[in-house]
This record gives C-alpha cells, structure tokens and sequence, in this order.
C-alpha cells in the first residue's frame, strides 16, 4: 500500500506539469495574435511606440518567427525619419466689431496623422474635424479655419491652434472685441432742476470697447446743438443763470460706429423777469395800441396788468392775451383817460417783478435819415420824421458845430430855429417827413443836430443827436440852395422810408467819435431834456 502510494504521488506530479504545459501551448496563438494587432496599432499611429515594440519584439525569444519578422520591418521602418508639421499661417491680434463674423487661420502643412486642436484656455473648441463645443456660432471652414460668427464681448481673449504631437506645437491669435458707445444719464430720468444762483452738477456715464470719450453740448432754440462746453462725464455749472436752462447733451464717441448722445433737461428755478417790448407807446384818440410785456419765470407766473396802480380788468376795448412767454394788452378805440402809466407785474411762489410802460399821445421821437456827409461846401440839408397821431404845432431844430481834432474836441454853441410845419386833420395818422436846410457852414468841419416836436398832448422827447460833416472846397460839388427851407410832408409809414434819400458812406478816418457828455450839459442847459 505505501508503495503504491508513492507511486500515485510520483505520477500524479508530471500530471500537472504536463497540464500547465498543455494550457501554455493552447494560449500561445492568442498571445501571438494580441501582440500582432497592438503591433499594428502602434506602427500606425506612433513611431516612436512602434520601435520600443520592435526591440520587446526582438529580445523575445518566446515569439513565433512571424512576430519576430513582423518586429524586425517596424524597427527598418522607424529608422527613417518622416517630415515634421510645421504652421504656414502666424499667430495675429484681431479686432472686430460687436455683431461681425471672424475667421481665424489655422493651415498646417505635414500633418500626417496628428490631430489637430482648436482651444480657448482650458476649453477645446474642435478635435480634428469634430466640433467639441456646443456654440452654433463657431464652425471649421477651408479646413482649419476657425470662423467665429455674431461676435459678442465675450468672446474676446486668446485662440489657440495646436498640433498634439510629442512637442505639442501651437499658434495663438488674440481676439479684441470693438463695441460701440453707448452712454445713460445720471439720473435715468435726464431731468434736473436747481435754483437760479445755485451750482448744479450734470453727469453720464459711457462704455464700449475703447473706453469713450465723453463731451457735452447744450442745443440752441433751434434744437440744434452748440459749440463743446464740456469734456468728462461729469458737467458742473456754478451760480446759474435762467439763460443756462435747456437741453443738455452728453456724446460719447470711441471711433467705433456713430457717436451717440443722451439728453438731459436742466430746468433753472427763479423769480420772474421782465422785459418790456416798449417803455413808450405813442398812439391817438379813437386808435389802438398794444403794452407788451415778455415774461421768464420758473415756475410759470401769472401776470395782472395795471393802470396808475389801479388793476385793469378785461372789457371790450381793454383785452389781455398770452402766448406763451408774451403778455400783451390791447386798448382799442382810445380814449384821453386812456393816455398814462401802465405796468405788468408777474408773480410765482419765487417772487414778484413789475415793470412800467407809458401810453402817451405826445409825438414820437424824431429819426434822422440825411446822409452824414454834406454835398455842399457851405450848407447842409437835414431830414427826419416823426410820429404823431394828433397834428404837429411846432418842432424846435438845435445844431451847433464841434471844433476837433485826434485828441481835443470843443462843442460850439447851439443854434435855435422854431419851425411851424403844415396842419394836417386831427383825425388822419401821419408821419411827418420834414428837411431844412442849413446854410453859412464852413467846409470840412463837423456839426451835431436835435429835434424835439409839440403837439396838443406836450412836448416829445429830444431825438437822439445826429453828427453831419460838411463837405469840403475840394470837392468840385454844386451847393444847395443857400435859403433857409422848413416843409412838411405828409406820408405812410410804409412809404416815407423808401422815398428817403440813402446814407452815403465817407472815409474811416473821418469817422471819429464824438463825446456826449457836452452835449448831454447842453441839452439841461436849454431845458430840452
């Protein structure tokens, strides 16, 4: 039993043996096919794997005699070196609007089998031909072009086309996105009020890609805007005035696209101005006249009107209208009681503000329309009109001569002529076109002249003084009539000013400026003002 025993030991051993002898014959095929195919993996995309399997290949000595053929042509087959890809296209900076379509190149010459990679940072866009992104906007076209289409902000910063070769070569474009200007008012409403005298600060704020530059404008009663009054977002205008309320720009322009504006409404708070179209109404009985008084004020005032410090309340011949800033009363059919002062006074919650205005029947101040250069050596011919509703009674004529010279001038004494121009009805409005001639004068030497006008209502106020030069002996000019001639024409208002002679024009250096103060002492003097 016990030798039988270890013979059974002494078999059973070889038994095993030959088992695992018989499992390695039967797993040798399919080690030897698993090794071809990762063989021919390897051969086909990497060289360099393809001869560290060559030489496992080699050294060996289990493979087949196929695996080791197989082995030795890969290694022949490394030993020759393939060209390297290399870019023909070179990293660049673009720069694109908001909104366009952007291309950027990728061509790659020797790329064999080496894949191709689109990436932004960490992110990759593309992976040979698959798009890897999900964005609609961007696609490959002529290859590996990358287009980038509907350009948004974001979408700056840098590209990045590489080879995933060993070195992992790559070209880098960098992207800048232009966006236009745009610009909002601080506050968003663009409306700003202050008090009159008090500083207010306007402001806006622009972005786009340059950073804008930002101006200001103020537009004109035409909507049209005004030179540059300001650069910065910010605007600050001290002690204000009512002129400087209005329409405020604010431009921001970066050059790219149309610069672009916002409005702002700058509303100043005063007390109520006054200007008055006239401070003297001449008119007549059984006629109109118009008291106009132009109001500014912030908040709107409300305007009375007044006679004599009496309120005036509307009736058939006593109308008040406005529109808008215009206030006007209009007095029809006018009566004697009717002739005095009148004012307009205008109130808000800022204030108060009154201004006077004369109705009177007295004539009109007179107008000079004669030439400031004589045609005659020794006398002169003056001509004026005046307004007067009721006839002319008398007009009184002053002139006298002014010694002179660049730096002394000396008035002379005044020479007084009463006239009595013709009587016209009482009931037709006329302009009374009047000349007289002036004769006795010295050739070349300068004179001054004033008119004052009577009728039943008084006495108007002295014209202003009108200067004349009489002409010199060197001029080969025929004179006047050497008499003395008063007249008085009768003609419309629309027609006397063309039927009167024009200006004529004489040399800059004769037109030298004379002093009124002398004159002003004379008219005191003579009681004429």
């Amino acid at each position: 039993m016990k030798i039988f025993s270890r013979s059974m030991r002494h078999t059973a051993m070889p038994q095993r043996q030959r088992g695992k002898q018989t499992a390695l014959k039967m797993n040798c095929p399919i080690l030897i096919v698993i090794t071809l195919g990762w063989l021919l993996h390897a051969q086909c995309h990497h060289t360099d794997v393809d001869a560290a399997i060559s030489n496992r290949g080699s050294n060996t000595r289990s493979l087949s005699n196929g695996a080791q053929s197989l082995a030795a042509s890969s290694s022949s087959s490394s030993s020759m070196t393939a060209p390297q890809p290399r870019f023909l296209s070179r990293g660049n900076t673009y720069r694109s609007v908001v909104g366009d379509t952007l291309v950027l190149p990728c061509q790659v010459e020797h790329l064999g089998n080496f894949v191709l990679l689109w990436r932004r940072g960490t992110n990759v866009l593309t992976a040979s031909n698959i798009m890897v992104t999900r964005d609609d906007r961007v696609r490959l076209i002529d290859g590996y072009n990358l287009e980038i289409s509907d350009l948004e902000p974001q979408d700056a910063g840098d590209y990045v086309c590489q080879i995933s070769d060993k070195i992992n070569r790559d070209q880098v474009h960098t992207v800048e996105i232009l966006v236009p200007p745009s610009v909002r008012a601080i506050p968003t409403s663009g409306q700003l009020q202050a008090r009159k005298g008090g500083p207010i600060t306007l402001e806006c704020k622009g972005s786009g890609n340059p950073v804008p530059s930002i101006y200001w404008t103020k537009k004109s009663g035409t909507g049209k805007s005004t030179a540059r009054i300001g650069d910065g977002p910010i605007l600050t205008l001290d002690k204000l005035e009512r002129q400087q309320a209005g329409v405020y720009q604010c431009t921001a322009d970066n050059g790219v696209g149309d610069p672009v504006t916002v409005d702002m409404r700058l509303d100043v708070l005063y007390p109520p101005d006054i200007q008055v179209e006239k401070s003297w109404i001449h008119s007549g009985e059984g006629f109109e006249a118009k008291l106009v008084c132009i109001v500014y004020a912030d908040p709107v005032a409300t305007v009375s009107w007044y006679q004599n410090s009496f309120p005036i309340q509307t009736t058939d011949r006593r109308i008040m209208n406005t529109r808008a800033n215009r206030h006007t009363l209009t007095i029809r059919h006018i009566q004697q009681e009717d002739f005095g002062n009148y004012s307009c006074v205008a109130d808000n919650s800022l204030g108060r503000s009154r201004k006077y205005m004369e109705l009177s029947g007295r004539p009109g101040p007179a107008e000079f329309y004669s030439p400031k250069w004589g045609r005659s050596s020794d006398s002169y011919n003056l001509t004026w009109k005046i307004d007067s509703y009721p006839p002319l009674e008398e007009v009184r004529l002053l002139y006298r001569r002014v010694l002179m010279n660049d730096t002394f001038q000396q008035p002379g004494r005044w020479h007084d002529f009463i006239l009595t121009p013709e009587h016209r009805p009482a009931t037709e409005p006329l302009t009374h076109i009047m000349s007289y001639t002036i004769k006795h004068l010295h050739p070349g030497a300068y004179y001054e002249a004033i008119v004052q006008a009577k009728n039943r209502y008084g006495w108007n106020e002295v014209s202003d003084i009108f200067q004349f030069i009489v002409a010199s002996n060197s001029l080969d000019i025929a004179p006047e009539d050497a008499e003395v001639v008063a007249s008085s024409k009768s003609r419309s208002n629309s027609g006397s000013v063309s039927s009167l002679p024009h200006a004529l024009l004489f040399p800059g250096t004769l037109l030298l400026a004379f002093a009124l103060r002398n004159s002003q002492f004379d008219r005191l003097r003579l009681g004429l003002g």
